[in-house]
């Protein structure tokens, strides 16, 4: 199976903040979240981690049941 990139975004204002992450990295992508927190140079708060984490979580969650969910039990499954 084909390793798929994950991307993970927050713009404010001038601000842009982008994550990538495959599926196995999601304990690292968590961590730098936190990091970028912690970071008193950025202007991401904990706030924006936290928001940014559930939607990772999220995710993950959502491609667990998708591939849970047998083919033929897909929408226009041939």
């Amino acid at each position: 199976m084909a390793r798929s990139m994950n991307v993970l975004a927050l713009i404010r204002d001038e601000h842009r903040y982008v994550f990538l992450y495959d599926d196995a990295s999601l304990d690292e992508v968590l961590s730098r979240l936190s990091a970028s927190a912690a970071d008193p140079e950025l202007e991401f708060t904990w706030y924006d981690a936290a928001v940014l984490s559930q939607r990772v979580r999220r995710m993950a969650q959502e491609l667990e049941q998708a591939e849970q969910t047998p083919i033929e039990d897909w929408p226009f499954a041939a």
